[in-house]
């Protein structure tokens, strides 16, 4: 007796091969946190007083900044946080002066309602923020006669 494969049995049986899941993991560990800002208040030492009312929607951005650039002035309506993926971020409030550097690998809290911006230093900065807000609401408003932020 002669046993014969198909070549559609062969192709068939090949598919199969291919759409089988990979294995799961036979693991089960917790992962390992660093926590890179856990905050109540501003950089500048402001309290954040409250969440917006309405339904929350997060946002997160990744901003880069040109070397030797400054951004507009402008202000957040809600809290936000900022991780410095690269270079460097000079923060300035307007109304104090107050200025503080922050450097990649660092996180901060932005200020709320308070006009300032972030300047850029000898190379490109580059900003992973998060913010806390609300649908419809922009999360940076420029102040009269600026640009946009971004």
């Amino acid at each position: 007796m002669t046993i014969s494969i198909r070549p559609t049995l062969i192709a068939a049986s090949l598919s199969a091969l291919a759409i089988t899941p990979p294995a799961i993991a036979q693991t089960v560990a917790s992962g390992h946190r660093d926590i890179l800002l856990q905050t109540d208040h501003s950089w500048n030492g402001v309290p954040y007083t409250h969440y917006p009312a309405a339904r929350p929607e997060l946002t997160m951005i990744r901003l880069t900044i040109p070397a030797h650039s400054a951004l507009p002035w402008h202000k957040h309506p809600f809290p936000n946080a900022v991780y410095v993926l690269q270079g460097a971020l000079t923060i300035t409030d307007r109304e104090s002066g107050k200025s503080h550097v922050y450097h990649a690998g660092e996180a901060f809290g932005e200020s709320v309602d308070d006009i300032h911006r972030g300047q850029a230093g000898d190379t490109q900065t580059v900003l992973l923020i998060t913010y806390a807000g609300t649908p419809g609401v922009p999360t940076s408003i420029p102040i009269k006669g600026q640009l946009p932020e971004y």
